[in-house]
């Protein structure tokens, strides 16, 4: 029995040591630049770009077979830094930008069939089956991957409510 434990650690170890070593050697280096526009990216994969995830956004950002202003949850501000961090140039008049909103569910229409609980991204839908859900704003992107699946219309987008914790002074107008 001991002989056995023993030989188990001792194989363990060396497999060990072997999977460090491999893991510097064999290391691949990635696109730094692809690695700071995910960064720059709301990050909640959601899907809305058509491609799958923020990473194979930013991906095709570089590539040249995605616009810089592909990421609809980013807006007209994720669009520009894209933009200036690349040299782009950019056309973001026909680009609409509401600024930051998060879905809402209706109470009275929401029948809880969780259907629109399995498509969030960041888990920012609560609640359960045959249950009122609702939505956790700190949590919500405004990526309205639920929108799309609510079958009674319940959910829909707002804006962002002015709170506290989101109160930001307006800009003075230029006169």
């Amino acid at each position: 029995m001991i002989a056995a434990v023993a030989s188990l650690t001792l194989l363990g170890a060396v497999l060990g040591i072997l999977l460090g070593v491999a893991n510097r050697v064999l290391r691949v280096e990635g696109n730094p630049i692809v690695d700071e526009l995910v960064e720059m990216m709301p990050g909640t994969n959601c899907g809305q770009c058509g491609f799958p995830g923020c990473e194979g956004a930013a991906n095709a950002i570089i590539d040249g077979s995605a616009p810089a202003t592909c990421c609809p949850p980013g807006g007209k501000a994720l669009a520009a830094e894209i933009a200036a961090k690349l040299g782009l140039s950019v056309d973001l008049s026909a680009m609409g930008d509401v600024g930051p909103r998060i879905a809402e569910v209706a109470e009275e229409i929401c029948i809880g069939c969780c259907r629109c609980s399995k498509v969030c991204p960041t888990d920012a839908i609560i609640g359960a089956a045959k249950q009122i859900h609702n939505v956790m704003r700190d949590a919500c992107t405004g990526c309205e991957a639920c929108v799309e699946k609510c079958p009674t219309e319940a959910l829909s987008m707002r804006p962002l409510p002015v709170t506290l914790q989101h109160w930001v002074m307006p800009k003075p107008v230029a006169a």
